[in-house]
């Protein structure tokens, strides 16, 4: 009988590896707050938003003091942010070709997860961004897919695990929850910097204007072309 295939055994997590969470085109908003206490639970250093800066936090029960948020209005933007200045790996959570099962914690650094809408997975954009993919293996015939936030909270688990995170001391049957901060900011909404809401609104006008200008481009292909019906008739 021919031995079994061993499963390549996990590299070794550098010192103070992190892990990041990405949000983006998550369609049940409320499925946030849900992976924000997932987060808070299995040590995740940051929240990423992109698109909308606000945020629905039922489910959270209170965890969303307890972490960072940073907001990017593109995809673009967050990757260039995760790659340069937290220099982490961006992994896709889908079932693509290449991707390697989660159980085989195939992580070398810090990284950013990203994980697909609860319909239609990753979209190409998104992993257009992603360097790697991992999924998650299914042993029962009853379901297609894991809920989203379900599927967050096993790849944060693992991630923790191959990282060493220090486990949560225990009070009675339930691990300790630190004091909450002091709250300094917009309940459900990530705050951010004055640099950065400068670099925002600077944004929406070039966006406003280049808008504007394709508008105003198309406005005058029609009236040229409306001009030239009736000069032809």
């Amino acid at each position: 009988m021919a031995a079994a295939e061993a499963s390549p055994s996990p590299a070794p997590a550098p010192m103070a590896a992190e892990s990041v969470l990405i949000i983006h085109n998550v369609a049940k908003r409320h499925n946030i707050g849900t992976m924000v206490r997932s987060a808070t639970a299995f040590g995740v250093s940051e929240m990423v938003l992109v698109g909308r800066r606000d945020f629905n936090a039922f489910g959270s029960h209170g965890s969303t003091a307890h972490l960072r948020f940073r907001h990017f209005h593109s995809l673009s933007q967050a990757r260039l942010y995760l790659k340069e200045e937290r220099n982490c790996d961006i992994c896709g959570v889908e079932i693509v070709d290449g991707a390697v099962p989660i159980t085989h914690q195939p992580f070398r650094r810090s990284t950013a997860f990203l994980l697909g809408n609860e319909g239609t997975g990753l979209s190409a954009k998104e992993c257009e961004i992603c360097d790697f993919f991992v999924y998650i293996p299914q042993y029962g015939c009853g379901t297609a897919s894991l809920n989203v936030t379900v599927a967050a909270s096993i790849v944060l688990h693992h991630f923790g695990a191959w990282a060493g995170f220090a486990e949560r001391s225990r009070n009675g049957n339930k691990f300790s929850v630190a004091e909450r901060p002091v709250k300094q900011s917009r309940r459900n909404f990530c705050s951010e910097s004055v640099e950065s809401v400068i670099e925002e609104r600077r944004n929406r006008r070039e966006f406003g204007l280049q808008d504007m200008f394709h508008q105003r481009k198309a406005d005058h292909s029609q009236e040229t072309n409306l001009l030239g019906e009736l000069f032809d008739s």
